[in-house]
Formats: C-alpha cells, structure tokens, sequence
C-alpha cells in the first residue's frame, strides 16, 4: 500500500486491463499471492487474508471508491492457519509482478484457477492530485477503476 499524504491508512488507486504485456515480465519482482475474504460487507468493508510468498497478513479495508481506508497486519503461521479456513469459497489465486515504471510501481496481476485468463494492472497513488493527473503507459487498456467485474473481492466470492 502506499499510503496517501493526508492518512498513512489510506489507500488511493486505479486498476487497468492491458492491451499487452510489458517488455521481459518475468524479469520483474513477482510473487505468488494466494488470498481469501473472512468478511464482506456492503457497505465496502473487507477482511482479507494473504499469503504473498513467504509473507503471510490480515488487511482490514473500508470504502467502496478509489481511495479506502487500509490497514494491514503481519500474521504468524500459526494465526493465518488458524484463520484461512473460514475463507472457503472465498479465495484467488494470482501471480503479482512488481513493474516500474516512471515513479510509480505497476502491479501487474495475473490470475489462475478459475480466474485463469484475467490480468490487470494497478497503480497506488499518495494522494488523489497524482492519481487524477496519472497519464497511463501505452501498454495500459482500459481504465477499470471501481468496475465491479475487476474487484478482488467479488472475483474471490463468484
């Protein structure tokens, strides 16, 4: 998360298909995160579960728009094992590469399983003036910031 100036909780964001990959992929930082949801609200309130390679924590969000409330906490085996059950049919898989590029970072996410196909790009932003002003590289698609088909979330509960 990179938190915004005003609220280091806070986290500011758009997400983006992709017309192609960018150039060597695999030569970016990457990990395998495996996530799952112990609660989902309507209202845009979210505990999660992730293990991002050896990296293992529980987030909190709330919000629904581009910029939410985050806070995240490191869990040890032992918690996460004891939690990662009651995420059963709630879960995704995918393959996060870490891309630079200028001075953000993109994270390009490439899901498996049943999502098998599906990759987007996210980008965090450290306030919302730099997150309006963001010109997207040309290997970016569609901006699908707030689509509900591309949500986490809703993609773990379907």
């Amino acid at each position: 998360m990179a938190p915004s100036k005003a609220n280091p909780h806070r986290e500011i964001e758009r997400k983006f298909l992709l017309k192609r990959l960018p150039t060597d992929l695999t030569s970016y930082p990457h990990a395998e995160i495996d996530q799952g949801y112990l609660a989902v609200e309507e209202s845009g309130l979210q505990v999660r579960l992730r293990k991002k390679g050896e990296a293992l924590s529980l987030t909190f969000k709330r919000g629904k728009s581009n910029e939410r409330e985050e806070r995240e906490i490191r869990l040890s085996a032992e918690q996460f094992d004891a939690l990662w059950p009651a995420t059963e049919r709630r879960r995704l898989s995918k393959v996060r590469y870490d891309v630079p590029w200028r001075e953000w970072t993109v994270e390009v996410d490439i899901y498996s399983g049943r999502h098998e196909g599906m990759i987007v790009a996210e980008v965090e932003f450290t306030d919302e003036e730099s997150c309006a002003d963001f010109i997207a590289p040309d290997w970016f698609g569609a901006d699908v910031t707030g689509d509900a088909r591309y949500s986490n979330v809703l993609m773990a509960l379907s």
